[in-house]
């Protein structure tokens, strides 16, 4: 690595630290009128924004144009062999955790699907499976703590990452470990794997945020209530439970 390269991206990792910092001033400034709008499932709304803020101002300036660029460059049917590529790799992560959850029909679903387009669809780029009317279950390890009575707990903004909960916080580390792409042991074939699959997501995004900006009043509050709903919805208790009345609070004896 060159001294020019070095120097660049240490202004880089400075521009980011201090935008970070700004956003979190500016959420602090804001606190009183935030408290006064508490929502009972963001217990921690002043630092959330300030987050949300720093995400935004960074998508902005580099994940959206990124993503706009690879959207007119790349012809759609690449675009979509890429999708189904990433879509498959996740059915494998899907099977283990619908395993997990005993739902045993939507795990030979995800196994089933991830064989057949392996093996048919070019490594995944083409969705056999759909064709064939395989449903897609698609599972994660935090919808997996949430079969098993785990609450959501306080809803969270994440650096970079976005939208989460303290429960869904917890089980990132689980769905990296677990995730084919997280097993590849090569750090940069990892690494571009990685960072393909986060502009092929972006990119798939770009009219969602567009009808974002031009239809939510606050566009905080809309993400955070249509993520809290849509991972509630998703989740399915397992026999002799009940759903989840307190999604987003903490037990009582924290």
């Amino acid at each position: 690595m060159t001294k020019q390269t070095t120097t660049y991206s240490k202004l880089i990792l400075r521009g980011s630290t201090a935008a970070l910092g700004l956003a979190l001033l500016a959420g602090c400034a804001s606190q009183s009128r935030i408290t006064q709008q508490a929502h009972p499932d963001d217990p921690y709304e002043s630092f959330n924004r300030s987050i949300y803020s720093f995400n935004d101002g960074l998508d902005r300036a580099v994940f959206k144009p990124v993503a706009t660029a690879y959207q007119e460059v790349t012809p759609k049917p690449v675009r979509t062999g890429v999708t189904n590529f990433f879509s498959n790799l996740g059915d494998a992560w899907s099977f283990v955790n619908n395993l997990l959850q005993g739902r045993g029909a939507d795990a030979l679903d995800s196994m089933v699907r991830f064989n057949v387009n392996t093996v048919f669809g070019l490594g995944g780029m083409l969705d056999i499976a759909s064709e064939m009317r395989i449903q897609r279950h698609k599972q994660d390890f935090g919808l997996t703590l949430g079969s098993w009575g785990v609450k959501t707990g306080p809803y969270l903004v994440l650096p970079f990452l976005g939208p989460s909960t303290i429960r869904d916080t917890v089980a990132l580390p689980v769905d990296w470990k677990g995730s084919l792409i997280g097993q590849i042991n090569d750090i940069p074939v990892r690494n571009s794997l990685t960072g393909l699959g986060l502009v092929d997501k972006r990119a798939s995004l770009l009219n969602a945020g567009e009808v974002l900006d031009a239809a939510a009043l606050d566009p905080y509050s809309f993400t955070r209530d249509v993520y809290l709903q849509v991972r509630s919805q998703r989740i399915v208790p397992r026999k002799g439970q009940v759903e989840d009345e307190d999604a987003g609070k903490l037990p009582e004896e924290y």
